[in-house]
């Protein structure tokens, strides 16, 4: 896996981009109706940078959002920052423990540097602040699913193993195959 958080996963495509992420959690102080709006079509139109800018102006008179602090983390993503991209989300996480798409975003970056166990942890706590929260269900089987595979493989490299582990690392191997056309 790359630094740039970009692997070709199906998991790390994952990764929440809406202004109604936060809807319902945290009360934000809402600032002008479009300041969401207007980031979210920066990040979109690959413009990290501006959006970054916009988002330090904007947390300066309003530094309590945890709307902006998430956006800011997605811009740090996409500017190929991981490590203040997971410091920001781990702050926000901190702050507002309820809100389950920080913990979401964290999981897919600690996942692309494949610190799996991170990524575990991060959406269980995602689960449990938010347990019909899909997205996270369901990264939460992917993770599991590549937990599977590393001990699968670790077991196959044992002695006596391989006979038995090969066709369980053999079926773990094509679920996480990408699918035709992705």
């Amino acid at each position: 896996m790359t630094p740039a958080c970009r692997p070709a996963s199906p998991f790390l495509r994952r990764l929440a981009l809406a202004a109604l992420l936060l809807a319902g959690g945290a009360q934000a102080q809402q600032p002008a109706p479009t300041t969401y709006s207007d980031v979210q079509q920066l990040l979109k139109a690959g413009k990290s940078e501006q959006a970054l800018e916009q988002l330090e102006q904007r947390l300066a008179a309003n530094g309590r959002d945890p709307q902006l602090h998430f956006l800011r983390a997605l811009a740090l993503t996409e500017l190929e920052r991981p490590d203040e991209a997971i410091a920001a989300l781990v702050d926000l996480t901190e702050t507002y423990p309820e809100l389950p798409e920080p913990y979401n975003n964290l999981a897919v970056l600690y996942a692309a540097r494949g610190e799996l166990d991170k990524a575990r942890d991060a959406l269980e706590q995602a689960v449990r602040a938010r347990p019909d929260y899909a997205v996270a269900q369901e990264n939460l089987g992917d993770i599991y699913v590549r937990l599977a595979a590393r001990a699968y493989q670790r077991a196959s490299e044992l002695p006596g193993a391989a006979r038995t582990t090969a066709p369980k690392l053999q079926a773990v191997r094509q679920v996480l195959a990408p699918a035709a056309g992705q």
